[in-house]
């Protein structure tokens, strides 16, 4: 009988009193190899990953998304051709983006803001 209680390193339990032998657990799991940080701490103390990025086929720009982008970059999370090539951005839409969070903060970029935050 085997022992469930300890079981041997080659085998995990998967359910209780069963256990999985190494072979049948899948392949391992591997990084992906990224140019810079995976991981930045961000000025409030939270953490910010590459997963928390919008994905490379995003089309519909909402605040959101934008402020991720632009934290990704200004913490070094990203470069900005980086995330200028991911996203098919031009150098004047995320320098846009980049001034009106550091101009007025985050809700500068909300699309209903823009004649509030528009520079004269």
């Amino acid at each position: 009988m085997l022992d469930t209680l300890n079981p041997p390193f080659h085998a995990v339990l998967s359910k209780p009193g069963e256990i999985v032998p190494r072979e049948k657990r899948g392949r391992p799991m591997y990084l992906k190899k990224v140019e810079g940080p995976r991981a930045v701490t961000l000025t409030d103390g939270s953490v910010m990953t590459r997963a928390d990025l919008p994905p490379a086929e995003t089309s519909r720009w909402v605040a959101s998304r934008k402020a991720s982008v632009v934290r990704g970059v200004q913490s070094g999370l990203i470069s900005r051709e980086d995330a200028m090539k991911r996203w098919r951005l031009s150098g004047e839409e995320l320098d846009e983006w980049l001034g009106a969070v550091n101009s007025f903060g985050e809700a500068a970029l909300k699309a209903t803001s823009v004649q509030k935050y528009r520079q004269p």
